[in-house]
């Protein structure tokens, strides 16, 4: 509250400041209408504020002297001397008051009613000094202190310029960070250039900090807004809001305004039951409205939750489908969340019928839409006759973002982190790229997506083939994704980001405009807008195609590795079907705990490798982390920067002994260990190895964790590898299959049946797909024929 007055007198005293000379012009030409504006939105801003503050005694002056200019801007009563004189007096004593106010001192109860009576023409304004009254004194004598918080009030533009100029130093640390790079290692320099990094990294966060404000000043219209809209529709709404010091870029602030009143008066008009009807279903009589804010990593989480009757998901897929929306085959293969999307189509609504609130079935793909245009997403659950929860997750600010650098011949564009779910070469073995009606369609590991070229969208002129590209897998916010083929992929850097042109936003593509660490002007494209112009219909992509039953060929001898130089310096390299994400992580999101170290990626803890001990970071304020997954688990590896994407064209030559590196080979025409994930993952369930053979083995390449969890094991044991579903099988020597599925292998009389379970405990038929030693035992017998 302490924050919200002092905004509050803030606020009023730069009026009084810009009113100053308005007044005495009025008083001088009374029939002045711009003048007589500006002082009638003072006087009934400063009313609006005191019935919130509970100010009475400058509330009935601002209402009074409301009324009077009321008269005069209807044309009810014309303005004369006695009446300006009578306004300029309330005028004063409303800034002497605010300045009471502001000193922390109690306001007097003096009357007003001579100042309110002049109003009126009864009697002439006197001149009258509001005094506060005595300050209290403690105990000793001494005067109690008052928290008066200073505070001081600047231009959006002019913290703009000084955003523009922190962003340039950022862009100038890139540069050099790239000349240290490319000249020899001076340890000195190093260190001092780490030490000016964190320096400028502080000095972004302070003056990132000059533009936030807190999300109270969303909240506070909540509650009224509520209870007249309960009042409305004759129900009884309790809301609850918690969350309000979290805070968030102002502009943020007001561009989520929209979403979250209509998303609230959703939730009050359809969510919440009548009273009559929350009794009949054994509910309390008056409804919960919940709304809460938190900050998760760079992300503010605002949730929406009610305690109503739910949204009816069946009823959803029905209207989607008389909409022409989905068909009703695809409609049976919808998941709960999916059917829940649906309510984000246009024209979609489960209203009976149409009230003047809401019900008309426009408005939730409008707040989507908003909530995606700043780079956020908006998720829904819900379930039947409990209640229904929604959460908008936008980013803290909209200044910096982190990117990734792509080009098409000699120019150069950006891409927005947050929306790129992986990087695959198109000439790869797990992809394959074809036509369809004259539409591109990428399969990538069984996964069928829309593929747009980036030279073609924009009309570039581009001397690499369709093959020789690479693809960037792009999930817009809220959206299904699609494949970007561009010609080279560049760094990964934090990119300050800028309004572009008018004209250039026009056309859809771009979120803005920044510079490269050389000085050269970036694009940075908006996702959405991309798929949009290439063609790609997000909304509209049959649900039934994206994956398609294409087996990936299980023998192809192009292994996709991701190069990387770890934190030690060594160059290493893992496969890119490991790796689920890359995250950037602050330093202190990674402790030790249970006697490992673990890594907190948003609101999950994972155990974390390529770290020996938290001391080995030194002093840097934040570390990249692969977030690696077998399809089922996940765990982090902690890195220093990523080199390329590579394929492996020589022998791996194996370690000597078992562990986090299970061989190196030549890559890049350079050495480089290869990270055995198999070996990580076992390592942080307790299990430990052994080693090799050579003979035929068959394994479902459909399957994720077999393809990339087991595959290496087996061909490090000696084995080639064939597809279980293919009649290479027939004659394998190892015949690989889940326990769970119940899957009967394909399989000859010389061949056998290794089975893999999920859990540790099961039967003797079968393994722990995690026990390496058991595993490595049975590939070896195998390989003995016993």
């Amino acid at each position: 509250m302490d924050d919200l007055i002092a905004d509050f007198v803030a606020e009023s005293r730069e009026m009084l400041e810009s009113l100053g000379g308005e007044i005495v012009a009025w008083e001088a030409e009374p029939q002045d209408r711009a003048r007589l504006d500006n002082i009638f939105r003072f006087v009934h801003t400063v009313k609006g504020n005191c019935g919130f503050f509970d100010f009475p005694r400058l509330e009935a002056l601002s209402h009074a002297a409301e009324d009077a200019l009321a008269d005069v801007r209807a044309g009810r009563r014309q303005p004369d001397v006695a009446l300006v004189s009578a306004v300029l007096a309330i005028i004063d004593r409303i800034g002497e008051v605010i300045e009471i106010i502001d000193r922390g001192e109690k306001l007097p109860d003096g009357d007003d009613s001579s100042l309110i009576a002049a109003l009126d023409g009864e009697v002439a304004a006197p001149d009258v000094v509001v005094e506060a009254e005595p300050v209290q004194k403690d105990e000793s004598g001494a005067a109690a202190p008052t928290v008066a918080p200073r505070t001081i009030r600047l231009s959006v533009e002019l913290l703009d310029r000084v955003m523009s100029g922190v962003s340039d130093m950022v862009l100038a640390r890139n540069e050099l960070a790239r000349r240290l790079r490319e000249s020899q290692e001076d340890v000195g320099v190093d260190g001092a250039f780490e030490r000016l990094s964190a320096i400028i990294a502080e000095m972004r966060d302070s003056i990132t900090r000059t533009r936030m404000q807190r999300i109270e000043n969303l909240f506070v219209a909540l509650p009224r807004m509520v209870r007249d809209l309960s009042a409305e529709l004759e129900k009884q709404v309790m809301v609850d809001v918690d969350g309000g010091d979290v805070e968030l870029d102002r502009e943020m602030i007001e561009m989520i305004r929209d979403p979250l009143t209509h998303i609230i008066r959703n939730a009050v008009d359809h969510g919440i039951e009548a009273p009559a009807d929350r009794l009949a279903a054994g509910k309390r009589e008056i409804g919960l409205l919940n709304v809460s804010a938190r900050q998760s990593g760079n992300q503010i989480l605002i949730d929406i939750a009610d305690d109503g009757k739910g949204i009816d998901g069946d009823r959803l897929v029905e209207k989607a489908i008389a909409n022409g929306v989905i068909d009703k085959k695809a409609a049976k293969e919808l998941s709960h969340s999916e059917k829940l999307s649906l309510i984000f189509e246009a024209g979609l609504s489960t209203a009976k019928s149409v009230t003047s609130i809401s019900g008309r079935g426009v408005g939730m793909d409008v707040v989507r839409s908003n909530i995606e245009r700043i780079g956020g997403i908006v998720e829904v659950d819900s379930k039947p006759g409990e209640g229904t929860r929604m959460t908008l997750r936008v980013p803290l600010t909209l200044t910096i973002i982190p990117a990734l650098t792509v080009s098409i011949g000699e120019q150069n564009f950006a891409i927005p982190r947050s929306s790129i779910e992986e990087i695959v070469r198109a000439n790869g073995s797990s992809v394959t790229l074809e036509r369809v009606g004259g539409a591109g369609i990428a399969t990538i590991r069984g996964r069928r997506v829309p593929e747009i070229a980036l030279a073609d969208v924009l009309g570039l002129d581009s001397a690499m083939t369709d093959e020789q590209r690479t693809l960037v897998v792009l999930r817009p916010a809220g959206g299904d994704v699609f494949a970007l083929a561009v010609d080279q992929i560049h760094d990964h850097e934090e990119l300050v980001v800028k309004p572009a042109a008018p004209a250039v936003m026009a056309t859809g593509l771009y979120a803005g405009t920044t510079l490269a660490d050389d000085g050269s002007p970036i694009l940075l494209f908006d996702p959405a807008g991309l798929a949009q112009v290439g063609g790609v219909k997000l909304e509209k992509q049959d649900r039934s195609t994206r994956i398609v039953e294409d087996k990936v060929a299980a023998n192809d001898d192009a292994v996709e590795l991701l190069l990387f130089r770890a934190l030690g310096g060594e160059r290493r390299v893992i496969r890119l079907g490991n790796v689920d994400r890359i995250e950037d992580v602050a330093a202190s999101q990674i402790s030790e705990s249970a006697g490992a170290l673990r890594v907190q990626l948003g609101e999950t803890i994972l155990p974390l490798a390529g770290l020996e001990a938290k001391e080995m970071l030194g002093e840097r304020p934040t570390v990249r982390v692969f977030r690696l997954s077998d399809g089922e688990q996940e765990m982090g590896y902690a890195f220093d920067q990523v080199i390329d994407i590579q394929t492996l064209s020589h022998d791996l030559i194996p370690a000597s002994g078992q562990g986090a590196v299970s061989g190196v080979s030549l890559v890049g025409e350079e050495p480089a260990e290869m990270v055995d994930a198999h070996w990580l993952f076992a390592h942080h369930l307790g299990e430990q190895t052994g080693r090799k053979a050579n003979l035929v083995c068959a394994l479902p390449t459909d399957d994720p964790w077999m393809r990339n969890m087991m595959r290496p094991i087996v061909e490090a044991a000696g084995y080639r590898v064939v597809d279980a579903s293919t009649d290479a099988a027939e004659a394998a020597d190892l015949v690989i299959a889940s326990a769970e599925d119940g899957a009967k292998a394909k399989t000859d009389e010389k061949g056998r049946v290794l089975r893999l379970r999920r859990t540790p405990e099961g039967s003797d038929d079968s393994i722990y797909r995690y026990d390496r030693a058991g595993l490595i035992m049975a590939l070896k017998a195998a390989a003995g024929g016993e």
